[in-house]
């Protein structure tokens, strides 16, 4: 992969939502569905959503940085889901829906703190972890562009603008 060619992971509820809203943006090359976060190897979709495996359903987010920022992103991923909602995403509740980015660098935590500490001046209450990015399991095919072949849109996502 190219310098050009970056990847961020993101958890903000179902990922289904996640995924569309991400794969409308300019520069954007592919979201993938999956899980990450948790202490079981090869997780299966039924194991996460029994909220043992302590994973989160994550988008990981592949884009060209010549085209869109991570922080761009990052204010995106603020803004398609609520990030003062501890363990859930409105009728999707469990840890497995908690918000949360997997960074990959110090450059991408620091966006992310500051990018909070905005949210928290706004007078948000955030509750999004922050932690380092870990092993991704692509979730099984039939989750992938969900909405895409179904034709359907998010329930749980919506845009808020919030910066």
């Amino acid at each position: 992969m190219n310098d050009k060619i970056q990847t961020a992971y993101f958890a903000g509820g179902c990922f289904w939502g996640m995924e569309y809203m991400f794969s409308k943006q300019d520069g954007v090359l592919n979201v993938t569905t999956g899980f990450m976060g948790g202490r079981v190897d090869n997780p299966t979709y039924e194991e996460v959503y029994k909220d043992t495996t302590g994973h989160a359903e994550t988008v990981r987010v592949e884009y060209d940085s010549t085209q869109i920022s991570y922080e761009r992103l990052a204010r995106l991923f603020f803004e398609i889901h609520d990030p003062t909602q501890t363990d859930g995403q409105g009728p999707d509740l469990g840890t497995r829906y908690r918000s949360e980015i997997f960074y990959t660098s110090d450059e991408q935590l620091r966006t992310a703190e500051q990018l909070i500490a905005l949210l928290r001046e706004k007078g948000y209450d955030v509750v999004t972890r922050l932690t380092p990015a870990s092993t991704f399991y692509s979730a099984e095919k039939y989750h992938q562009h969900y909405y895409e072949r179904t034709g359907g849109e998010p329930y749980c996502h919506v845009y808020t603008k919030r910066f």
